[in-house]
């Protein structure tokens, strides 16, 4: 019992908000998780997503060792500080919605909100791969690319609270519109995300039709990121250039990024680092070939230390910031 009354104050709870499924947990001040939830979010309006997160968290709460100092969100979408909104949420019922301000009401909990993005750097920055850097960059490759900015030892948000969207930096002016229903053509994570991979995988099914990619495809299969990772793994050539040609892809990113910031890490997360090094050494290789020699010598491109827990994580190190010091 001696480490729960000095754990009491500084537990909170973080909820990772993804456009299928919402993680909830109960974290104490070292990121160690006490209590851990799941549930889906697909189909449901603004009220019912707001009251399942609820929900979540008063579940959470009763799990918690000690007194519940605050509740972080990490959410999907692009925020907008100022107005104290959601701008804009592709996937989730969340848009115009005054987030914080609604769940701080039905929870009666200091709350605190950020983009999934941010909050997965914050954790890393804080507590994982990027501890001790002071310029560092978060890239998570999902279904589409989210991205944390850590500059001169602080968490860039820009004007708005909305900045860091690095899947949409422009990469080819008249490429195709964005796959996350924003105005712009031809945005990186068209190219480079895990979305990328199964649209790459497709394309080498038919151009291989005797590779074990291009018997799935036969089959009917839907050639997805995760399959074409599974056959690479498994040693299928077709599935492994389909990675190599996205790790390149995000190589070329990463190279923008590099010459704009000067990281000295540069964190890959996302669903999409189950590819490991047939992802990352083909976007390394890019970078060491095309960077600028002096900036690229320092930047260290390196997979995230959490896995599927980072968002949730990410969430909890932002109540921490914001809610016990």
């Amino acid at each position: 019992m001696g480490m729960f009354p000095a754990m009491a104050a500084r537990c909170v709870i973080g909820v990772d908000v993804g456009g299928t499924k919402a993680l909830a947990g109960t974290v104490g001040e070292d990121l160690a998780v006490h209590h851990r939830l799941q549930r889906p979010t697909q189909g449901q309006d603004t009220t019912a997503l707001l009251d399942l997160l609820a929900e979540m968290v008063r579940e959470a709460a009763e799990a918690a060792p000690g007194e519940v100092a605050g509740v972080g969100f990490g959410v999907p979408g692009v925020l907008d500080r100022r107005a104290g909104i959601v701008a804009a949420c592709p996937h989730l019922p969340l848009e115009g919605v005054r987030f914080e301000a609604l769940m701080a009401e039905r929870l009666g909990l200091p709350v605190a909100i950020d983009n999934d993005g941010n909050c997965a750097m914050l954790a890393e920055w804080r507590h994982g791969a990027a501890r001790g850097v002071d310029d560092a960059l978060m890239v998570t490759v999902g279904t589409g690319i989210g991205g944390g900015i850590v500059a001169g030892g602080r968490l860039l948000r820009g004007a708005t609270g909305g900045g860091a969207e690095l899947g949409h930096i422009v990469v080819e002016l008249e490429g195709p519109p964005c796959q996350g229903r924003c105005p712009g053509l031809g945005h990186w994570e068209w190219y480079a995300s895990g979305s990328a991979v199964g649209r790459a995988g497709e394309e080498l099914a038919r151009s291989f039709p005797d590779s074990q990619l291009g018997a799935q495809l036969a089959a009917g299969r839907p050639i997805t990121g995760a399959l074409v990772t599974e056959l690479a793994h498994d040693g299928d050539a077709a599935a492994a250039e389909a990675l190599a040609l996205v790790g390149r892809r995000l190589g070329k990113g990463l190279v923008s990024l590099v010459n704009v910031f000067n990281p000295e890490r540069i964190i890959i997360g996302g669903g999409a680092i189950a590819a490991g090094e047939m992802l990352l050494g083909p976007a390394r290789d890019v970078v060491a070939a095309e960077a600028m020699p002096s900036l690229r010598e320092v930047a260290q491109i390196v997979p995230a230390h959490f896995g599927s827990d980072a968002g949730m994580l990410g969430a909890a190190a932002l109540a921490l910031e914001e809610h016990t010091r």
